[in-house]
């Protein structure tokens, strides 16, 4: 069983519930440690069409507060065993906006950072299926290149420790998303950014998130695992959860994915140092 959750939402942004309930969720199950990572507000002009960044902004003191709480005063779980709390934050790459990003990086005592990739140019792709849907595999193509171009941007910042759900980009084309990267050059884009990666010191995330979306299918795909895993990149496992129900998904599946591919232990970052942990642990 994998023991660390480093993904995980709350009500605070489009999440369903408190802090103290996903934490308390996590201690029934046996989970030792969990990293909240609500989302970072973004800059006006980079909108979803439900946007929650007023309310994100107004209550974000308030998330800050009850992380820090239960990160001080840690509960036993399930097991017996401590579930600590580790306070991050997930934080868009968003184009011409890295000054924004370094800021709210330093808003706060993070032990990790979480970068991400869900705006292309002011286009927050995945925000709903209908552009993807009438979408030619020429200009899918076009948006794959141009996330690719973002992520590696992102991971060559130097601000995040955890890349997150890598091809996030799949959620509403996952056919043509595999299409694409049978190319050489998308093989050639993706290894560069994962060369940026390693050569960052950064851990990729394993996200069972897109087992519940309509890709119905884990981040990062199989071919972007093998690619990782040439290159010994660190991992990290995620649910991306924005409810109770969500807190480590799937994560007996993603064991058996990750160790299909030779990785025997996963990572954790509390203050800017590395733990690492060996499945079931």
């Amino acid at each position: 069983m994998l023991y660390a959750d480093l993904h995980i939402h709350t009500k605070y942004s489009h999440g369903n519930n408190t802090p103290a309930e996903m934490y308390a969720k996590a201690c029934s199950l046996g989970l030792r440690l969990v990293g909240f990572t609500e989302h970072s507000p973004r800059p006006k002009g980079f909108d979803y069409t439900h946007e929650y960044r007023d309310a994100l902004t107004a209550m974000l003191p308030t998330y800050v507060r009850e992380v820090c709480a239960l990160r001080d005063n840690p509960q036993k779980g399930a097991n017996q065993e401590i579930c600590q709390v580790l306070f991050g934050m997930e934080m868009d790459w968003l184009e011409d906006e890295e000054d924004f990003a370094r800021a709210s990086a330093k808003a706060f005592d993070f032990d990790y950072l979480l970068g991400s990739v869900h705006f292309i140019g002011h286009w927050g792709f995945d925000d709903g299926v209908d552009p993807w849907l009438t979408a030619s595999q020429e200009q899918c193509e076009t948006w794959y290149e141009d996330y690719f171009t973002a992520w590696e941007a992102m991971i060559c910042s130097g601000l995040y420790a955890i890349a997150a759900h890598p091809d996030l980009i799949k959620i509403f084309s996952v056919d043509q998303f595999h299409i694409w990267l049978q190319k050489p050059q998308a093989q050639a884009q993706v290894g560069h950014a994962l060369d940026c990666l390693r050569k960052q010191g950064m851990a990729m995330e394993i996200s069972s998130a897109g087992l519940r979306k309509r890709c119905h299918e884990i981040y990062p795909c199989e071919a972007i695992m093998a690619m990782a895993a040439s290159r010994e990149i660190p991992i990290t496992f995620a649910s991306d959860a924005h409810g109770v129900n969500d807190i480590a998904y799937g994560f007996d599946i993603l064991e058996r994915y990750a160790a299909r591919f030779g990785y025997r232990e996963h990572c954790a970052f509390q203050h800017g140092k590395t733990r690492t942990f060996p499945f079931g642990e």
